[in-house]
């Protein structure tokens, strides 16, 4: 039996061109994707040096500085269209008006969390969101769970009742990011691949930079406004790149890998987070903390292996 070959003549030229291209573009899937998540997982080491700028300071000039990044890389990557598409549309731009309500809570509350030497909460959030998700999905979407999906969330439950009793409250850090970006991920849905990512964040800056603007203003007014020389505010402005850029690398990366090698990858910036609290910022570990983070990490897995398992069952296209 002998292996197949390209056809011959220019049209056997092309397609053999075409593959080969498509070879190299996917063994950049990986790396793109690995360098947006380790982006991700560093940003506890970006945000201290914006201060003495708070936390809502800081969001404001990262929504602002995002969209000037986003609006400079649409053009370069000839997008605007789509992001003025969104605009125009009605239904899109109210959708994105909840979304960037939703995303800017999760970003006050994140960089609150660094900068009061809590990433370690903000780490455990993003280990949870996975499992809000999946509860997300039962009580709005009406999706029907396996019994695995349902011990994950079980032992996602305990892990909080544990941190609560543990540490004497709710992880309310970990539970406001791990809510709020389940819920920003759930209204997105909706929009559905009518946007991409890059568009979709240069919507949500471009609706939220008037409040943005009116409060740098405020803080203006008010004398409060912080600037401490020309480096300061580069890196105040750098706020955009931090934001954007990983999103860049993400959504090149999600064309060229399998999605289960994508929501593999999703545990890798927490993972990174909770380094940094730990081994950087020294953060307090008691054992109540620990046993939280065990808890959560095997509902984790035990999401892992039932979406692998999952995707081994379902039918490939082609086959019969």
């Amino acid at each position: 039996m002998t292996s197949p070959t390209a056809p011959a003549g220019p049209a056997g030229a092309r397609a053999t061109y075409r593959d080969a291209v498509t070879q190299q573009q996917d063994r950049w899937g990986l790396p793109l994707g690995v360098g947006a998540y380790v982006l991700w997982g560093a940003m506890p080491l970006f945000f201290p040096l914006l201060e003495p700028a708070g936390p809502l300071e800081i969001v404001a000039h990262r929504i602002v500085w995002s969209l000037v990044f986003c609006l400079i890389a649409l053009v370069a990557l000839r997008q605007l269209g789509d992001f003025v598409t969104a605009l125009r549309t009605p239904r899109i731009l109210g959708t994105f008006c909840v979304a960037a309500a939703l995303i800017i809570v999760n970003w006050v509350v994140y960089v609150y969390a660094v900068l009061s030497d809590r990433v370690l909460d903000a780490a455990l959030g993003y280990f949870i969101n996975p499992i809000v998700t999946v509860l997300l999905g039962v009580l709005v979407l009406r999706e029907r769970l396996s019994p695995v999906q349902w011990l994950a969330i079980g032992f996602g439950g305990a892990a909080v009742v544990v941190l609560s009793t543990g540490l004497g409250g709710l992880p309310w850090i970990s539970l406001c990011l791990a809510l709020s970006f389940g819920l920003y991920g759930l209204v997105k849905n909706r929009v559905g691949r009518t946007v991409t990512a890059l568009p979709g964040l240069a919507v949500e800056t471009a609706v939220a930079t008037p409040v943005a603007v009116a409060y740098l203003a405020f803080l203006g007014s008010a004398g409060t406004f912080t600037g401490h020389g020309t480096g300061h505010v580069l890196l105040l402005m750098s706020a955009g790149v931090v934001t954007a850029l990983p999103l860049l690398l993400f959504g090149a990366a999600a064309r060229r890998l399998p999605l289960s090698v994508v929501g593999m990858l999703q545990y890798l910036a927490p993972a990174l987070q909770f380094v940094v609290g730990l081994v950087v910022f020294h953060e307090h570990m008691p054992p109540a903390r620990w046993a939280g983070f065990v808890l959560v990490w095997v509902a984790l897995v035990l999401l892992t292996v039932d979406g692998v398992r999952r995707a081994r069952r379902a039918p490939r296209p082609g086959l019969a």
